[in-house]
């Protein structure tokens, strides 16, 4: 029986519509162009930073990060707020709870964005950070520390995420249920893939969560 939920964050709770937009000014090209080059790398299974590569071969993400800081300290830049997140994850979140499940944020995301996602009093019983934690997906040591935080046995635990690669196959593989959602460029396109169907479901939005895990519980 599932007794945690725990979420992904980029593409799972948040938008990164207005990041890409931000990075693309930042680089002086247009939002669809760098848009455009992030979904052909995740088609190709390619790394985002290739994106950002194939517009300046001489591009340093972490210096030009660092300039961009000095050059606009009081923006928001490269990091997310909740203006950024999607519209259901407020709804859908505190639903899961009143259900009587325990909801943990864990995902892919420098420490900066601990603070963040703080900030945004979700209804969640805690938050963590691949950067806190000094462990990245799709490492299995994450998905160990995802159960430890939890306190269930890895069969209690249901991972929501966007990607096959850094979700559910890995968090299958530590024993987890899994949950594919069809959301950003990742979400869509794996959710095409043959290795989709390792996930125990496959959702268009985070409200069908609470009705499929009726189904599989």
């Amino acid at each position: 029986m599932i007794k945690a939920v725990v979420f992904d964050v980029g593409e799972t709770l948040i938008s990164e519509d207005r990041i890409w937009t931000a990075w693309a000014r930042r680089l002086g090209v247009s939002p669809f162009v760098l848009m455009g080059l992030i979904g052909g790398t995740a088609a190709l299974d390619r790394s985002l930073n290739d994106a950002f590569l194939l517009l300046r071969p001489d591009l340093d993400r972490e210096a030009e990060e660092l300039a961009w800081e000095r050059d606009d300290p009081d923006g928001l830049r490269n990091h997310f707020d909740a203006d950024d997140l999607y519209p259901d994850v407020r709804e859908a979140l505190a639903a899961l709870r009143a259900a009587g499940l325990q909801v943990i944020i864990a995902g892919n995301q420098p420490a900066r964005a601990y603070n963040a996602l703080v900030a945004m009093d979700l209804p969640v019983d805690s938050v963590h950070t691949s950067d806190g934690w000094g462990v990245a997906k799709p490492d299995p040591g994450f998905f160990a520390k995802v159960a430890a935080v939890s306190g269930r046995e890895p069969g209690e635990i249901l991972y929501v995420g966007d990607r096959v690669d850094n979700d559910v196959l890995p968090a299958a593989a530590a024993g987890m249920r899994t949950a594919l959602l069809r959301r950003g460029p990742w979400g869509y396109l794996h959710a095409e893939r043959q290795e989709a169907a390792t996930a125990d479901m496959i959702v268009d939005d985070l409200h069908a969560l609470l009705p499929a895990l009726r189904q599989i519980t």
